[in-house]
């Protein structure tokens, strides 16, 4: 499963108010033991029935979404367009963004939790370029079948012109980031910061990944930790990343 969630948030939810990060803290918590679950090693069996426990015991809505995007993994789902992609993206990443947006608050939730949702999206679409080698080692592939076939590009092994691909994908979540961050504007001051350091660490993985297309096939891609760092500060500064 590629839930937007992982070491790099924790930078920018530290930026929040201790009440507010520690809810948050428990949603990134709830999306682990979900990952965790659909990535494992258990049977898919077996891996389906604490799925099924899991939901059980949460509520509907966005925690219902994650779990229908881990059995997408469990059960092999397989993405052809980039609307196949889109439906899984919303499930495990733009559920993150209307939980977080939860948290946060905001006084107009209509308008807000759309935004947060495009924005969980962007995150997704960069976690699938970051992943691709780990997915394939796990027999999962996450870019959809019709832009392989658009660039005359198979990724294991690896032919064609796989860095036109990737940088193809990374101009598509860039776009959803631009849409996505609107949901500022919904957020107070200290919401709106935290978010901007998450969106903006993201951001600069997926500009190393446009400059070094081919390197997702070698390694997983991130940032050290003074980046990470130095990306929350100029938020909390108000200082775009």
């Amino acid at each position: 499963m590629k839930s937007a969630r992982g070491s790099t948030f924790y930078y920018g939810m530290r930026l929040l108010p201790r009440e507010r990060r520690e809810a948050l803290f428990a949603v990134y918590a709830v999306a682990r033991r979900i990952d965790d679950i659909a990535d494992g090693d258990l049977p898919d069996e077996e891996k389906l029935r604490l799925l099924a426990e899991e939901r059980a015991r949460l509520p509907e809505g966005a925690y219902h979404d994650l779990i229908d995007g881990a059995e997408m993994d469990v059960l092999g789902a397989t993405y052809q367009t980039f609307d196949d992609l889109l439906v899984y993206a919303r499930l495990v990443g733009g559920s993150i963004g209307r939980l977080s947006v939860a948290v946060f608050g905001t006084a107009d939730p209509a308008a807000a939790e759309p935004l947060a949702d495009d924005l969980g999206v962007a995150l997704q679409l960069t976690n699938v370029l970051r992943d691709i080698r780990e997915d394939l080692v796990r027999g999962r592939v996450y870019v959809p079948g019709e832009d392989l076939d658009r660039f005359a590009v198979t990724l294991d092994p690896p032919t064609g012109p796989v860095a036109e691909l990737v940088r193809f994908e990374a101009a598509r979540a860039r776009d959803w980031f631009e849409r996505g961050l609107g949901v500022l504007a919904y957020l107070d001051r200290p919401s709106a910061t935290s978010v901007a350091a998450m969106a903006g660490m993201y951001r600069r993985l997926l500009g190393r990944i446009e400059r070094e297309p081919e390197s997702v096939l070698e390694r997983r891609v991130s940032l050290p930790v003074w980046e990470k760092g130095w990306v929350a500060a100029r938020s909390f500064m108000g200082t775009s990343a």
